[in-house]
């Protein structure tokens, strides 16, 4: 046991320096590091549950997994009002966290990303640079089975409040999606510019480049509900990203500086 956790607890130094990534990019398309998530699994199989309260909030967790800290060099602002970050997980110098959000273990943040009040970055997300994680949207986690891809969110990306992004989805670089749109691999995201639906591949569904995704739905074609008014949940690509876009989902650079 001694020898895995000194493992474990390399694998997370290196980690959170982002040497090491759960998932990379190998010549363009992504790529699991599954030998990393069997090292964080490690680290919740070896570690005791212990307290780890701070002043009158109760808090218990494993010894292993405490939340990480951060100085003034390391660049990252997070504006006080009761946001986390675990071992193991990276967040760049200029990232900002707005509170309460949470980032997990294994999850990977790149430089000049915002990450708004109440939103998750779940355990081996990858988010690239200059994306904005609005108010109390969701990047779902996921550990095991050791081989699944986790949600990857590419450069220049803006989701929406109220979103949820889970089950591996990868967001292109570019992408726009609309508050309260729901993506996961049994979701059937349709292209109102191509007429055809964005089929789940390898059980995850990619949101091309640039995409601007908004909440849709579509009617019940079989079954009781058939010609009844039912209609499912389905996310629709309205357009591709334009300068009209671009100028409405700028960010605040000021409060960068």
């Amino acid at each position: 046991m001694e020898k895995e956790l000194e493992r474990f607890y390399e694998v997370c130094r290196e980690l959170e320096s982002g040497r090491l990534r759960v998932a990379e990019k190998v010549d363009g398309e992504w790529k699991v590091n599954s030998w990393i998530k069997e090292v964080i699994l490690s680290g919740f199989r070896y570690g005791r549950l212990t307290d780890m309260s701070a002043g009158p909030f109760p808090f218990f967790d494993k010894d292993t997994i405490p939340v990480r800290s951060f100085s003034p060099e390391d660049g990252v602002r997070i504006v006080p009002g009761g946001s986390a970050v675990r071992r193991g997980a990276y967040l760049a110098p200029s990232v900002i966290m707005m509170p309460p959000a949470y980032v997990n273990i294994g999850a990977y943040v790149d430089s000049d990303t915002m990450i708004d009040s109440h939103a998750l970055v779940g355990s081996c997300a990858q988010v690239g640079r200059h994306v904005h994680l609005s108010a109390a949207s969701q990047l779902g986690g996921v550990l095991e089975p050791v081989g699944a891809m986790p949600v990857i969110i590419e450069d220049n990306v803006f989701i929406g409040g109220n979103c949820g992004i889970y089950e591996g989805t990868i967001v292109k670089e570019g992408a726009v999606i609309g508050t309260g749109v729901i993506i996961n691999s049994s979701t059937a995201l349709f292209d109102a510019v191509s007429g055809e639906y964005v089929r789940a591949e390898n059980g995850r569904i990619t949101v091309p480049a640039g995409a601007v995704v908004v909440a849709g739905s579509r009617p019940v074609s079989k079954g009781p509900g058939a010609g009844k008014g039912i209609h499912l949940y389905t996310p629709v690509i309205v357009k591709y990203r334009d300068g009209k876009t671009d100028t409405s989902v700028t960010l605040e650079d000021v409060l960068r500086d």
